[in-house]
């Protein structure tokens, strides 16, 4: 497994999550602003074109505040070393080989989902929580350890090839 700076990943994770929390702060903004304008107020009792803007503006607004979480949470996370016989834990970099397809995931407590690069590196890495059914999988494993998992509903055979 080819050495990846940790630091350098959560930092291109944490860019990603300030543009994407700088882009739907603008949005609900916005969208409070066109449920407030007075053009919206309703022409009838039927026409509630506010009303579903103004729930689209909290829905934004709460998505920034998880976005926020998240970045909060990775920028926190102590990062650790791990070696070939340490359990996986948080901040456990993972290379996990599938038929003949290796994937390398990052265990964090938030901010499944999200892909990411260290400066540097071509190597795409996939953020994984303890909750997704991967996480939980590799929660406690080693190096050289396999298992099985269900995907698509299709049982599907994991080899851990590294972990750092």
């Amino acid at each position: 497994m080819n050495r990846i700076d940790k630091r350098a990943l959560v930092d291109d994770l944490r860019e990603q999550l300030a543009r994407d929390i700088a882009v739907l702060t603008q949005a609900a903004l916005s969208t409070r602003e066109a449920a407030t304008h007075e053009d919206s107020k309703p022409e009838n009792d039927k026409d509630t074109r506010a009303i579903e803007a103004g729930y689209l503006a909290g829905a934004q607004a709460e998505r920034v505040r998880d976005l926020e979480k998240t970045n909060n949470v990775l920028g926190m996370m102590a990062l650790r070393a791990f070696g070939a016989s340490d359990p996986i834990g948080l901040s456990a970099l993972i290379e996990v080989e599938c038929d003949d397809h290796r994937t390398t995931y990052f265990l964090a407590a938030t901010g499944g989902g999200m892909r990411g690069r260290a400066r540097g590196s071509e190597l795409e890495v996939q953020v994984i929580t303890p909750q997704s059914p991967m996480g939980q999988k590799l929660l406690g494993q080693t190096e050289g350890e396999s298992f099985e998992l269900t995907v698509q509903r299709k049982m599907r055979q994991y080899e851990i090839t590294g972990v750092q």
